[in-house]
């Protein structure tokens, strides 16, 4: 199932800066690796929302656990 940050209402900071060779980069500091670029402002944040999609998209891998682990969820 697809998670839809939209609808969780999923807030995140974004550092927008300009590139040395010209548009913009986006980084979610919160989100390690998250980056993405844009030749606009606008073009870069809708383009590290593509990426803040696929990087919280749960992948089958991700849950490679022995059989003694515990799954738990916490809330911050």
């Amino acid at each position: 199932m697809k998670r839809n940050i939209a609808e969780n209402g999923l807030k995140l900071k974004v550092m927008l800066e300009p590139s040395e060779d010209g548009g913009y980069t986006a980084i979610v500091p919160s989100l390690p690796g998250c980056v993405s670029e844009g030749d606009s402002k606008e073009e870069a944040l809708a383009k590290v929302r593509e990426a803040i999609a696929l990087y919280l998209e749960p992948v089958d891998d991700d849950l490679g656990l022995s059989p003694n682990a515990e799954l738990l969820e916490i809330t911050l």
